[in-house]
Order: structure tokens, then C-alpha cells, then sequence
């Protein structure tokens, strides 16, 4: 589709208003794209985080070195660095076994862990994992894992036959299977089976994967499930690469209000052969159900209940000799309950006493309870900081170590630090120090502990250790004098009030390497505002994997084009409070936006090349869904997007994302926050990237925002890539083709540029 009047109009303005313009080439454009390429293996010794390896008693991790990356073992004893394997012998077997040519220092994975003794390795390429030996150097896909898939993690799907591996009981004696959707124990040796079921049916089974036997082998646990509904979403896939016909590819893809699997917790007495019946009045809705865990006595078991609409999460403990069931803990939100950030430990398996995680002050933090009476004994983190994840909890000493946002003055409240804290609240110690974003590694005996440190700024930095804080050596230092030497600049952070007049939002800005104050220049917003986590870089690498680092080559990129391009986190994103969070509740359309255009506003009052007049924006994703609803929700500020792969109507993406933010049951919201459902309003100029194949969001959902924008009679842009799933622009052409597409796009609508012609073979 072709570029439109109406920003062709808006072009003209401009430059009649004497806004200066960047004579565009194909060269600058080409130059830009492959910029992650030619400055990624500029820098040395900068150290990914580590891992603990061979039993523990040596870490391991990947360093830059000239020309790509070297993976090497530390032990803290000796001091010694030695490579982790061969490296050009792995790159052989691995180039015969994937049928393409790798080199030794650009092998395709980042991270991996010992089999075997050390004599193997796994990591996870592409969309599969993979093992080589050591000794041969051997390489191979790893067989698939026997579990049955769930359709995002609360369907199963009932086509693939479930993992029915007999679960022996700890004494040996017996072993326990279902036999015809039924639970079945047989006698070992002499092989006598016993059914101990007659109930299940193929639309009330007995999962066999739920199995769980009491420490005493006298009883058993199991789930026993009602199937939800199995949807499938149909792709076709139009450039097959082994045939000229389109294949039909179906996946099962559950979706926010399908019936979900329903689990009910049933125990049974081995030796008697009885079926103990449990009261589902605590639980009669659940979503989803943790594993079944026995106490040490054998006395009761317990498990989580999330409560379809995570607004109710609780700790059950059931009877096993009576089926009675109790809450032990009742959480309990108005909006919801962010379950991808909770914690349970059951101290002493016995349960007593529980170290529970929860927002119910206002912050993520982590309480004791009394297991027996179901009260809070301690709140053992409290202030207005988060506790984002607990290391390790140490029963004997009664002590936890975990990581932290936002407890130091005075420092950007996104970085992470290392604690540790006694179960009573006191002794709370700092293990990290450095004004920076902490990933640490503790070994296995909690001695020695790898604390890798950096900023987008500041290049990393490892240290070992001792369990005290006390430094044994400086591991690896960065050194990025050729990346600066190359024009790499770090990006500016900077932090402006949110929409409370109270709150800092905080961000991040690049701009051209040939920046020039005197001039002005268009902005182009980088969105991701899901719900789920914080997405503002806070570590140095600006390449690709640890906490959005490839967001900051890619707005390098597209900034040398004579752009300055953000990005920042409003409120409706995690790790800030629980009322920041709250705004995303059944509100996903805010994006939070009211924060986003304060912030950009008080740019731009600092700064005059700031020009606020021609602001774009682009994400993926969630951050498409966002990018799209900037044009139909705030026409008034932003100008052009581009969005990938979006999820424009969330009731068409997948269940467990969407209900968690949006509620259950569906309801309204749900059509407030449609790009679909409000295409009508669309102003500015879109191009919609999808990749054909996307098993991540339903591909339909980019094509019904076209359908609905056909109808409303409004222009746009689109691009279907054949083949591409979720992570479409990974081009393997000379030029990323999509990321082309992008920079092309914002030339034109935003600085007014004439397309290039790349269809013709010369370079202008």
C-alpha cells in the first residue's frame, strides 16, 4: 500500500517551515542496519553472568574476545581460567549436525550446562535443544520432552498420549499407573495389580503426571481432570521450504474465556485400597493447581489454587486421612494477583511454618506465616522498595538471600541488588554495592558467590566473592575502547513525573552519533508496555540478550538516520509499586500513555532539538498492540507507527497473559482496549509486520485490524513475511529486510523523505 496524501501534506509543511532535512541514501540506511554486526565484537572481556558447574564447585560463563566469544571455566580454588570445551570442535560437529557452517567464536547459544558428568553439553538454539558430547564431538536435537503439551499452560492436549511412567513409592514395594483413565498400584515383585479407581472416564481422568506418593508409601495423590476446551488456531503456511504447495499447520492455543482443564485433588489409601473424597468448597474454580506436595509425615498434603481470574490465590492443605481440606493462606486481591512473581517454601516440609511472597502493604515483599493457626508471625521485608526473586533459603540458619529494586536512595529504583535477611526481619545485609544492575551466582554450598555488574553506561564487571561480601579477585573487567572508538555513546538516562505529579517515570534517550544540539530532530518512541515486567535496558550490553540490551543497538540504528529515539516505562508496568502496577488492570489500551507524553513533553522542554511536533512509535507484541493504539488513541501526539506482531484485540491472544491482566470473565474492557474494535479512529500512518507463522499471538488478530481499517475507508501499510513466526525481521538477506522497512517508513512520514527505489539494482 502506498504512501498517503495526508502525510505527504504533512511533509511539505514541514519543510516549508524550514524544518532542515537528512538527504536519505541507500548507503545510510544500509549502514544503519548492519550496525549490530559491525559493532558487536568491538569489546573485550565483557562477561555474560555466570553459572555454577560440576557439582558446583566451578562457574562457567562467555566473554567477548576479538572476532566473537570465548566460554570459559573458573575453578575459585586454583584461580584458574580454562576453556569450558573445545570450541572449534564443537563448531564442526554442530555445522554437520544443523547442516550450516558455524565458526568457533560465533557459536549459536550463549548458554549451556553439563551432562553426563561433564562429559556433554546442552543449550537451547533456535526453537530446539540440542546436546554434543565432549569426547567425539558428537551433536544431535535432544529427544522431546514425555510430558503432554498444554495449550499455554492450562489445556492439554489430549491428542498426545500423557507421560504414563509408573511412579515407584519410596520403600519400592509398589509402583502406581492409570490403567484406562484409572489409578492403578501394582505389587512389586509378584506383579499383582490393583485398580483403586472405577470413576475415571476419558472426560474425568486420572492424569498419570499428578501422581504423587506419601514418604510413607501408604498413600497416593493424584489430580483427577475434567478437559477444558481444546481450540486450535490454523496457519497456513504459504513458502513451505520442501514443497511448492501451502502447508496447514494447527496448534492448540487456548484463549481468554475457553473452559480451561479442571483439577480436583483425590488421595487414596494404598493398603486399605480407598478412595478419600475431598470437599471442593475451597477451590471450586480454579484455573490452574500446583504440583501435589506431601508433608514429611504423611499426614497431609497440600498444593496453590489459583482462582480463575487471579484475584484469589491459596495455600490448601487436605487431611489424608479425612479428606478435610483448609485454607492455610487466603491472598486475596481486588484487582489481581500477579502470578508470575510469587513464592512459597514450606520450612521443614512439615507445615508449620511457610515464607510466603505478596503485594498485600502495597510492595512485593515476603512474609512468615504460621502454618498450624494461618497467621502472618513476621513480615520479613517491608518498605517501599520490591523483593523481585528469592535465591535461597536457608531452613537450618534460618536466613534468605534475594534479589531487590528500589531500597537505595537516590539511585535509579529499577537496578537490582543482592540481600540477605534472617526469617525475623532482622540482619538485613546488602551483598552488592556498585551503583548498577546485579546478576549473582551463588555456589551450591553458599561459600563463593559471582556478582556480574553493569549499566548501560558502564561495561560489566566480575567479582568472586566470599559468602561475607569480602572480594577474592576481579574475574573480568570490560574493556569497550574500539566500540567507543567506533562512535558508540551511551544512552542518556533521564526521568520526568508520571501523571500523579509524583511519581518519576524513567527512560532512556539515543541520538545520532552526528548529533548537532542547533538542530531539530523527529522522536521515535521504542513501546513495550506489557503488564508482565519493566522493559528500560538497565545493563550494558547493548547487543541482544540480558534485559532488553538489543533495544539499544537497534534505537542506535535508527537514530543515526537523524532521529532521537526513547524509550521508557509508564505506570502499568512491574517493578514499581502495586498501585503503579494497578493501572494495567482491565486497562491495557492506557499503555501508559498519560505518562509516556508528560515525559516526552519534559524533554523537550530541556531540550530544543527535541521536536515533539513529529513524534513516532513502534513495538512488538504487547508493544504492537501499544504502538497501534498510540494512532487510534492519541492522535493528538503521535504521528506514525510501526507495529509488530500485535495482539490488537486481546481476546483473540492467548489465555494465560491476557485473563491475568484483564480479568475473568470477559467482559467490556476487553472491547475498549481493541485496536479492532476502535480501527475506525485510526489518524497518522501504520505499517502492520507480521510473520505468517506465529505461534506466539494469532497472526488473525494483525489481519482483522486490516479488515476493520478496509472498512473505515483508512490507509495503512502491510507487511506479511512467509515463514517468519513471532520474532519476524530476523532476515537472513544482506540487509535485515524488515528492520529496512521500519527505517524506510520513519524517513518518510516523519522526516519527509522520497522513497529510496530499491527495487533498482544501482545505488543512487
Amino acid at each position: 500500500m502506498t504512501f498517503s496524501r495526508g502525510a505527504a501534506l504533512i511533509a511539505a509543511a514541514w519543510f516549508c517551515a524550514g524544518v532542515p532535512a537528512l538527504a536519505a541514501s541507500k548507503a545510510a540506511v544500509e549502514a544503519s542496519v548492519t550496525l549490530r554486526e559491525r559493532w558487536m565484537y568491538l569489546t573485550r572481556d565483557v562477561a555474560d553472568p555466570a553459572t555454577w558447574a560440576e557439582a558446583q564447585s566451578k562457574f562457567l560463563y562467555r566473554k567477548t574476545v576479538p572476532g566473537g566469544f570465548n566460554f570459559v571455566l573458573y575453578d575459585p580454588v586454583s584461580g584458574a581460567k580454562t576453556p569450558a570445551f573445545d570450541q572449534a570442535k564443537l563448531a564442526a560437529g554442530l555445522s554437520k549436525a544443523m547442516g550450516q557452517e558455524l565458526t568457533a567464536l560465533r557459536l549459536p547459544f550463549d548458554s549451556f550446562t553439563y551432562e553426563k558428568d561433564g562429559q556433554a553439553i546442552a543449550f537451547t538454539s533456535g526453537e530446539g535443544r540440542w546436546t554434543c558430547t565432549l569426547t567425539a564431538y558428537e551433536c544431535g536435537k535432544a529427544p522431546p520432552r514425555k510430558t503432554r503439551p498444554r495449550g499455554f499452560g492450562v489445556v492439554r492436549d489430549l491428542s498426545v498420549p500423557a507421560d504414563n511412567t509408573p511412579k515407584r513409592s519410596p520403600d519400592g514395594r509398589f509402583e502406581a499407573f492409570v490403567q484406562g483413565d484409572n489409578l492403578a498400584v501394582r505389587s512389586l515383585p509378584d506383579g499383582v495389580v490393583k485398580v483403586l479407581s472405577t470413576d475415571g472416564s476419558p472426560g474425568d481422568f486420572y492424569d498419570p503426571e499428578t501422581i504423587a506418593w506419601s514418604p510413607d508409601s501408604s498413600k497416593l495423590a493424584v489430580y483427577r481432570v475434567r478437559p477444558g476446551y481444546s481450540r486450535e488456531v490454523l496457519r497456513v503456511e504459504t513458502s513451505p521450504g520442501d514443497q511448492v504447495q501451502p502447508k496447514l499447520q494447527t496448534q492448540l492455543y487456548p484463549k481468554p474465556g475457553d473452559a480451561v482443564d479442571i483439577e480436583r485433588p483425590v488421595l487414596f489409601d494404598v493398603t486399605a485400597g480407598k478412595q478419600i473424597g475431598v470437599a471442593e468448597d475451597l477451590f471450586p474454580n480454579p484455573y490452574s493447581m500446583s504440583r501435589l506436595a506431601w508433608r514429611k509425615d504423611s499426614r497431609t498434603v497440600s498444593f496453590e489454587y489459583d482462582q480463575r481470574g487471579h484475584q484469589a490465590l491459596k495455600l490448601i492443605e487436605v487431611d489424608a486421612a479425612t479428606g478435610a481440606a483448609r485454607a492455610v493462606i487466603d491472598e486475596r486481591s481486588k484487582t489481581f494477583i500477579n502470578m508470575g512473581r510469587t513464592f512459597r517454601q514450606d520450612i521443614g516440609a512439615d507445615g508449620r511454618e511457610v515464607v510466603w511472597m505478596s503485594e498485600r502493604d502495597g510492595w512485593n515483599h515476603l512474609y512468615l506465616y504460621d502454618g498450624r493457626s494461618g497467621r502472618v508471625k513476621t513480615q520479613i521485608t517491608k518498605g517501599e522498595w520490591i523483593v523481585r526473586k528469592v535465591l535461597k533459603v536457608d531452613e537450618d540458619k534460618r536466613r534468605i538471600w534475594f534479589a531487590a529494586s528500589g531500597m537505595r536512595p537516590g539511585e535509579d529504583p529499577y537496578l537490582q541488588h543482592v540481600y540477605r535477611v534472617d526469617f525475623d526481619g532482622r540482619n538485613l545485609t546488602p551483598l552488592t554495592t556498585a551503583d548498577a544492575w546485579h546478576d549473582v551466582a551463588f555456589s551450591a554450598d553458599m561459600n563463593f558467590y559471582l556478582d556480574t555488574y553493569s549499566r548501560t553506561d558502564q561495561p560489566n564487571i566480575s567479582e568472586l566473592r566470599r559468602a561475607d561480601g569480602s572480594l577474592v579477585a576481579r574475574i573480568e573487567t570490560g574493556d569497550i575502547t574500539e566500540l567507543k572508538a567506533a562512535g558508540w555513546k551511551a544512552p542518556e538516562v533521564f526521568k520526568a513525573k508520571g501523571r500523579d505529579g509524583k511519581t518519576d517515570i524513567w527512560g532512556l534517550v539515543v541520538r545520532p552519533k552526528d548529533y548537532d544540539p542547533a538542530k531539530r530532530y523527529p522522536v521515535i518512541e521504542n513501546i513495550y508496555a506489557g503488564p508482565h515486567d519493566s522493559f528500560v535496558p538497565k545493563t550494558f550490553w547493548p547487543f541482544g540478550y540480558h534485559s532488553g540490551g538489543d533495544k539499544v543497538i537497534g534505537m542506535q540504528s535508527q537514530a543515526d538516520l537523524g532521529f532521537i529515539v526513547v524509550q521508557m516505562d509508564g505506570m502499568g508496568t512491574l517493578n514499581r509499586s502495586k498501585a503503579f502496577h494497578d493501572v494495567a488492570w482491565k486497562n491495557l489500551g492506557d499503555s501508559g500513555f498519560p505518562d509516556r507524553i508528560l515525559w516526552h513533553k519534559a524533554l523537550a522542554a530541556r531540550d530544543p532539538a527535541y521536536d515533539i511536533s513529529r513524534v513516532g512509535i513502534y513495538g512488538a507484541s504487547a508493544g504492537g498492540q501499544s504502538a497501534f493504539g498510540a494512532l487510534i488513541f492519541h492522535p493528538e501526539f503521535y504521528k506514525a507507527a510501526v507495529a509488530y506482531a500485535g495482539c490488537y484485540d486481546n481476546r483473540m491472544d492467548k489465555i494465560s497473559w491476557n485473563e491475568q491482566w484483564m480479568g475473568w470473565p470477559v467482559d467490556g474492557s476487553y472491547a475498549r482496549a481493541s485496536g479492532v474494535d476502535n480501527a475506525h479512529k485510526l489518524q497518522g500512518e501504520v505499517l502492520l509486520i507480521v510473520g505468517e507463522q506465529d505461534s506466539n499471538v494469532d497472526p488473525a488478530s494483525t489481519l482483522q485490524v486490516v479488515n476493520a481499517l478496509i472498512k473505515a475507508d483508512k490507509d495503512f501499510e502491510l507487511l506479511m513475511v512467509p515463514g517468519e513466526g513471532h520474532a519476524v525481521g530476523r532476515s537472513t538477506g544482506p540487509i535485515p529486510y524488515v528492520q529496512r522497512r521500519q527505517f524506510d517508513f520513519f524517513m518518510r512520514t516523519l522526516r519527509g523523505e522520497g522513497a529510496l527505489g530499491w527495487n533498482r539494482s544501482a545505488a543512487p
